[in-house]
C-alpha cells in the first residue's frame, strides 16, 4: 500500500485525501477478496461491488471502481499483472449530478446569522466569506496561507489539488472580514503554525470537520433548511457569476478545474433556474 500510494502521490500528482481514499478502498477490497491483487479477477470484483453496493450510492460505487482500476493499472506498470480485471466489469451509469445551491438571500442569512461579538465569530464570518468570495475547496481554506492573502492587491494565492497554483480575485467584503479576522487572531501554539491562516481557539489549525460543523450551525440559525456543507459555499460562488453573465472559462480558471466540462455543471444549474421561472409565469402552465 505504501508503494501503491506513492505511485498515486508522485505519479497520478492526487491529493492526499484521494489517495487516502483509494488506499482504502483497495485494502478494503483484498481483505474482502483473500486474495492477492496480481491472481484477482473481474469475478472478484464484481462479488466485492455487489457487497457493497447494499450501503453505497452508485457514485460512490462509480469511485470505487476508479480505485480498483488505478491499483490494477499500477500492478500491470510494475510487471505484476498483465490485464486489468476492471475492464470486464460495468460501470453504474451516473445521472447529471446537480449539486445544491444557496440563493444570494440565503447566502446573506448565513453570513449574518454569525456572532461577531467574539473572536470566534469573527474567524467564522471570514472563514464564510473566503468560502463563498473566493470559492475555494474546504480543504484550500483550512491550509490557506496569511502570506498567500494580498489584501492591498485585492487577490488571493491558492494551492489546490496536485499543488496546482491559481489566483482567485478578492473582494472587498471577503478582505475586509479576513482583516478583521487578523486582529483578533489567537497566537498560533507553534512556530509552524505562524502563517496558518485560519486557527482555533487554541492557536492551531482548523480541520475540515470544524468547518463543516460550524456551517451546520449557521445554516440552521439562518432558517436554511437545505443541506449543505462548504462545498456548497463554492458551487453557489460559480453558479452566482455565471446567472451575472461571466465568462465560463474566466470560472474554469477561478475554480481551478481542469477541464472546462467540470465547469459546465453550473451552466445546468443556470438553465434549471431559469426553467423554473419559466413554468411558473407561462400561462399554459398550471
Amino acid at each position: 500500500m505504501k508503494r501503491f500510494a506513492y505511485y498515486l502521490k508522485v505519479e497520478r500528482q492526487m491529493s492526499p485525501n484521494t489517495v487516502a481514499a483509494y488506499c482504502a478502498d483497495v485494502s478494503d477490497f483484498l481483505a474482502s477478496c483473500s486474495k492477492p491483487g496480481e491472481s484477482a479477477d473481474s469475478a472478484d470484483v464484481e462479488d466485492y461491488v455487489a457487497l457493497r453496493s447494499k450501503d453505497l450510492s452508485k457514485r460512490s460505487q462509480a469511485r470505487l471502481l476508479s480505485s480498483l482500476r488505478s491499483y490494477f493499472d499500477w500492478l500491470i506498470l510494475e510487471g505484476d499483472r498483465r490485464d486489468n480485471p476492471c475492464d470486464r466489469v460495468d460501470t453504474p451509469k451516473l445521472g447529471r449530478y446537480l449539486p445544491a445551491v444557496l440563493s444570494v438571500e440565503e447566502v446573506s442569512a448565513i453570513m449574518e446569522s454569525v456572532d461577531l461579538r467574539s473572536p470566534q465569530g469573527v474567524r467564522d464570518r471570514a472563514i464564510l466569506e473566503v468560502l463563498y468570495g473566493c470559492g475555494l475547496r474546504v480543504s484550500e481554506v483550512c491550509g490557506l496561507l496569511i502570506s498567500q492573502v494580498y489584501l492591498q492587491e485585492g487577490f488571493v494565492r491558492v494551492v489546490g489539488k496536485g499543488n496546482k497554483e491559481r489566483l482567485v480575485p478578492l473582494g472587498e467584503m471577503a478582505a475586509d472580514s479576513f482583516s478583521a479576522w487578523l486582529e483578533v487572531r489567537p497566537v498560533p501554539s507553534s512556530p509552524e503554525f505562524s502563517d496558518i491562516a485560519f486557527l482555533n481557539r487554541f492557536g492551531a489549525p482548523l480541520s475540515r470537520v470544524s468547518v463543516f460543523n460550524m456551517i451546520k450551525k449557521q445554516s440552521l440559525l439562518a432558517g436554511v433548511r437545505k443541506e449543505i456543507s462548504p462545498h456548497t459555499f463554492r458551487h453557489s460562488f460559480a453558479t452566482h457569476l455565471i446567472e451575472n453573465g461571466a465568462d465560463l472559462r474566466v470560472v474554469q480558471e477561478m475554480l481551478g478545474h481542469e477541464s472546462i466540462l467540470t465547469t459546465e455543471i453550473y451552466t445546468h444549474i443556470d438553465s434549471r433556474t431559469w426553467q423554473a421561472a419559466v413554468l411558473e409565469h407561462h400561462p399554459r402552465n398550471k
